[in-house]
């Protein structure tokens, strides 16, 4: 992978009403989000999970990996993508 580039992050989890803000908030310490419409988030078909999908610039394989060890480490993330 060539760095700087955008790059999506998937997390999964629980669906309560905080649970977007809390993965963005885990992003934003590593990582500037692309731009301000880098956020989805999708319900699972009965409404229990959510996944979210944030657009972020990316800058080194060693800051994809903090992410992803903070964000798999957190007990309300289910999975990540």
């Amino acid at each position: 992978m060539n760095f700087p580039t955008r790059f999506p992050v998937k997390v999964m989890g629980a669906n309560h009403d905080d649970f977007e803000s809390l993965v963005v908030e885990i992003i934003r310490k590593h990582a500037r989000l692309a731009e301000e419409e880098a956020v989805i988030s999708r319900l699972s078909r009965n409404g229990r999970f959510v996944s979210i999908t944030v657009q972020i610039q990316a800058e080194s394989q060693e800051q994809l990996d903090k992410l992803y060890r903070e964000l798999t480490a957190h007990e309300r993330v289910l999975m990540m993508l």
